[in-house]
């Protein structure tokens, strides 16, 4: 097996470190001291179109392959481990489970969005419910053309940058056959934005609660057959893991770790 970058992985990789060193070096220990990535840092990252990596290009994405996917993830790293799971999220659970498992209609309301600013989040977890993320609790009960969600959800990650947000609920029985996955928008009436964690690293990446109060989402917003929702959120988490290992690799790359970051001494 052939491990090397080709010619053009190689220039792909080179051009995403002249952005990250040229533009994102200098801020990135204060991006985690502040708690928050810029806005703007998000749409240099867009303009090079990385927010659509995994999106072939029919639907506005640049249709990389998995290995320079994590090459790309893998050279933000190396200046931001907040920004690259930024990235990697949104594009493993965020963006992509759009294209894999939506309608044609979902796909061109959607991704042209999602691959050129807008930034997906992926919402399953639930504060009874991480270990085992089939027991989630949260309901989607249908009424006419709409589901109606109520219920808690936490450790979204981009929660507040995100436009959308692939949410998973009950509207069956018990269990892993009885979930469905929703396409939820930031505006949805009955979504409320929680409060972000006091995490120990990554703090420019936010991570925050969401909860539902009779949200009401369309029909024609669940994403795949009623029922199968968790089949798509665990075709997701497998990619999504190959980005958090990317991210780590980055990681261990860097050249220095910023003062900000080094351990510090044990107290006595």
């Amino acid at each position: 097996m052939n491990l090397d970058l080709t010619e053009d992985q190689i220039l792909i990789r080179d051009a995403v470190r002249d952005l990250c060193q040229g533009e994102f070096a200098s801020q990135a220990a204060k991006w985690d001291q502040d708690d928050a990535i810029p806005p703007a840092a998000i749409a240099k990252v867009a303009e090079m179109g990385l927010l659509g990596m995994s999106i072939p290009e029919e639907w506005g994405g640049l249709g990389y392959d998995a290995r320079t996917v994590v090459t790309v993830i893998e050279e933000i790293a190396r200046v931001s481990a907040a920004l690259a799971i930024m990235v990697a999220v949104h594009n493993s659970v965020g963006a992509y489970p759009i294209y894999a498992f939506g309608t044609d209609e979902q796909k061109r309301k959607y991704l042209p969005k999602l691959t050129s600013g807008a930034v997906g989040a992926f919402s399953l977890s639930e504060p009874a419910s991480g270990s085992d993320a089939s027991a989630l609790v949260a309901t989607a009960k249908l009424d006419g053309d709409h589901y109606v969600l109520n219920g808690e959800k936490n450790w979204v990650t981009n929660g507040r940058h995100s436009w959308t947000y692939l949410v998973l609920a009950r509207t069956g029985g018990p269990g892993p056959k009885g979930i469905s996955a929703f396409i939820v928008e930031k505006d949805q009436q009955g979504l409320v934005l929680g409060k972000g964690e006091d995490k120990m690293g990554l703090r420019g990446s936010d991570t925050i609660t969401l909860s539902f109060d009779n949200a009401r989402v369309p029909v024609s917003q669940r994403l795949g057959n009623e029922n199968e929702g968790f089949k798509v959120a665990l075709a997701m988490l497998d990619s999504g893991r190959i980005g958090v290992a990317a991210q780590a690799l980055g990681v261990i790359a860097r050249p220095a770790w910023p003062s900000c970051m080094r351990p510090r001494p044990p107290r006595m």
